[in-house]
């Protein structure tokens, strides 16, 4: 089969974009990804109108913690991203009004440099945010061109001004978006259901080794009675292989904050409630700071307030990382040694697949509520109870086998080969 190449493009938009694009980077031109809001060359008009979206969009995700107040102007925001019930079944292909603002920019030449950059080799484009398939599409781009989806669900938003007529084609995450696509007017062989695309470095090849080892080493420390292995030992066996001994390393939360830096006071009440345990090195955490020098700083506040800053380095860690593509590596890298993700439900929400249980932060904005609704419903997200008693609750669900439980269906549940999937279709369509 021949090599799948394309032009991968995302935007510098919190992490979720440009964390969907990085597992597909080595099908891209020169191994690089597009960043749509900041790449060479880009014309001042242009990146300052994405200058502006990005800084009112992280304006209000921080804003929104401000009481009374900042729900409210919040809301009014979210809004323009809110998606309508599936049920009834009905035409949704009525586009609304903020996709009508974003066409209106594009033929007013938003995005034309861009494309017409890329014209001058028309490969395909794979993009994993929808404005970038528009500008596509309004430039006449000669190439096909894919759009990614990275939520569990979509707002009207993601399909284009007139689905009926457009070439656009969507890699699905999963079969509500499959689903929603279809209302929205998208033509059924315009949709791929592919799955997500999870990191390769934690999956391995097509036989799933790194995934495999990494779960068995997982669950030893997810059921510690081993009430649950014992429960269910021929589904594990079957999934994974033989499972005995102890875990590689020790139980480990990987807590993620948002690109925008929402939600990172949690980390100083779990800490709190987690003093002891972390003394005592019952559990080991790590904190992701990602490329935001403010977060990092305001974790290593947090930290020696509390009076663990001994720990630091030895049962506490902190990833950060200067370049965003170290940063997607070392996180990667972390999470082979993870035995919990907590993080709001965004584009990680699929990392369930993994075989990794996720404790839910509370939802930012409307998609994140559709997020979190899915990860419930399969079963691989857990609701977060009070950060402060989570030397609690944590061990109380660590001992009845909650999380173990949770592990097993998110590894079961969530497509995993996400990545492979994209590659085949892209070079059956070459």
């Amino acid at each position: 089969m021949k090599k799948a190449k394309a032009h991968v493009v995302a935007v510098d938009m919190g992490y979720g974009h440009q964390r969907t694009a990085y597992p597909l980077k080595d099908i891209s031109v020169d191994g690089e990804v597009i960043i749509a809001n900041n790449y060479e060359g880009i014309p001042n008009k242009d990146k300052d109108f994405w200058d502006t979206s990005r800084a009112f969009y992280e304006f209000v995700s921080d804003f929104k913690k401000i009481p009374l107040i900042g729900e409210s102007i919040f809301a009014v925001f979210d809004t323009f991203q809110h998606i309508p019930a599936f049920y009834p079944r009905r035409d949704l292909s009525k586009p609304t009004f903020s996709l009508k603002k974003n066409y209106a920019y594009i033929k007013n030449g938003w995005g034309k440099h861009l494309i017409s950059k890329l014209k001058k080799n028309p490969l395909p484009i794979v993009t994993t945010f929808f404005t970038a398939a528009f500008m596509a599409e309004e430039y006449k781009y000669p190439g096909d061109i894919y759009c990614v989806v990275c939520d569990a669900d979509i707002s009207r938003t993601w399909a284009p001004l007139n689905p009926k007529k457009s070439r656009i084609k969507y890699f699905a995450p999963d079969n509500w978006v499959v689903d929603r696509l279809k209302l929205y007017g998208v033509k059924e062989n315009n949709i791929f259901l592919t799955g997500f695309p999870l990191p390769l470095e934690n999956i391995g090849t097509k036989n799933r080794e790194i995934i495999k080892e990494d779960f068995k080493n997982r669950l030893l420390n997810l059921d510690p009675s081993r009430c649950y292995i014992k429960q269910y030992r021929a589904l594990i066996e079957n999934e994974i292989g033989k499972i005995s001994g102890k875990s590689s390393h020790p139980f480990t939360i990987l807590f993620s904050i948002g690109g925008a830096g929402a939600q990172k006071e949690i980390v100083a009440n779990f800490l709190k409630g987690l003093k002891e345990r972390i003394k005592d090195e019952d559990i080991k955490i790590i904190l992701s700071a990602g490329t935001r020098p403010e977060v990092m700083a305001y974790f290593l506040r947090s930290i020696e307030k509390i009076g663990l800053k001994k720990n630091v380095n030895k049962n506490i860690e902190i990833i950060f990382e200067k370049s965003i593509v170290d940063f997607f590596a070392e996180f990667n890298k972390k999470l082979r040694e993870t035995d919990i993700l907590w993080t709001k439900p965004s584009e990680l929400s699929f990392y369930a697949g993994l075989g990794i249980p996720i404790i839910v932060a509370p939802t930012v904005g409307s998609q994140e509520d559709l997020n979190n609704k899915w990860l419930l419903r399969i079963g691989a997200g857990i609701p977060m109870e009070n950060p402060k008693y989570s030397s609690q609750w944590i061990f109380d669900y660590l001992i009845g086998g909650r999380f173990a439980e949770a592990a097993m269906e998110g590894y079961i549940e969530v497509e995993k080969m996400g990545v492979y999937n994209i590659k085949k279709i892209l070079s059956s369509n070459d």
